[in-house]
């Protein structure tokens, strides 16, 4: 006990404040991922079936869509939260704690989402497009039984990629007062100059990320064919 007071004494000061920490963090993971996931997976079916090769092709939607993509996805997260602070006052009136920070991780996550989903849909061989539209399929039916389902591992692959980047975003918002991990980290670590919280917050996300990564392999497994 004297050895480990010696090398992490603030660690166990501050012991009954990282299971908040955490609780808080994978609660902006889970409500900021799905909602990321939901909003990401329209906006990348919208973008496959409206572009001039799609089974809707509309130019002006495609191109608006295209464009509010990138554009949010080129703007660096740092300086999305603060420019978004107005938003988020105005949708859940408060820029602080996790549901400040609500509005900057899924406006952050939505269109790195979407690319990814996208990318895993246009992977689908044109041929099983075609043979879906020569046998009368409905655009809704090709929607849902061919683009939602013909590749589901690419899709799994995506939403890992996604929520562990998101877990980055979560640490950044902690310099915001949205609590979490990078909250801690940030409070305590760097401001008091405690480098053993930072480690153990560094431990704890590892934890986080590589749960994440186990369960987006075992589902991309199962779902292979």
């Amino acid at each position: 006990m004297e050895t480990l007071t010696k090398w992490i004494p603030n660690v166990i000061e501050y012991a009954d404040q990282f299971p908040k920490a955490t609780w808080d963090t994978l609660v902006m993971l889970f409500w900021a991922g799905l909602v990321s996931i939901i909003l990401g997976l329209i906006l990348a079916v919208v973008v496959v079936i409206t572009r001039k090769d799609g089974i809707a092709p509309n130019k002006w939607v495609f191109w608006i869509l295209d464009k509010i993509i990138n554009l949010f996805r080129a703007i660096p997260f740092i300086i999305l939260v603060p420019a978004l602070a107005f938003l988020s006052r105005f949708v859940f009136h408060t820029t602080i704690g996790i549901t400040g920070a609500m509005v900057p991780l899924i406006v952050g996550t939505v269109p790195f989402m979407a690319r990814q989903f996208e990318s895993a849909i246009m992977e689908i061989p044109e041929g099983v497009v075609e043979a879906s539209i020569s046998m009368g399929m409905t655009n809704w039916q090709i929607i849902t039984q061919v683009y939602l389902r013909e590749n589901i591992p690419g899709m799994i692959r995506g939403v890992t990629i996604t929520l562990i980047a998101l877990i980055g975003q979560i640490a950044i918002v902690g310099a915001v007062g949205a609590g979490g991990l990078g909250d801690m980290a940030i409070r305590y670590g760097n401001g008091r100059r405690m480098t053993d919280i930072t480690y153990v917050v560094i431990l704890l996300i590892l934890i986080i990320i590589s749960i994440i990564q186990l369960i987006g392999d075992r589902l991309v497994a199962k779902f292979t064919r």
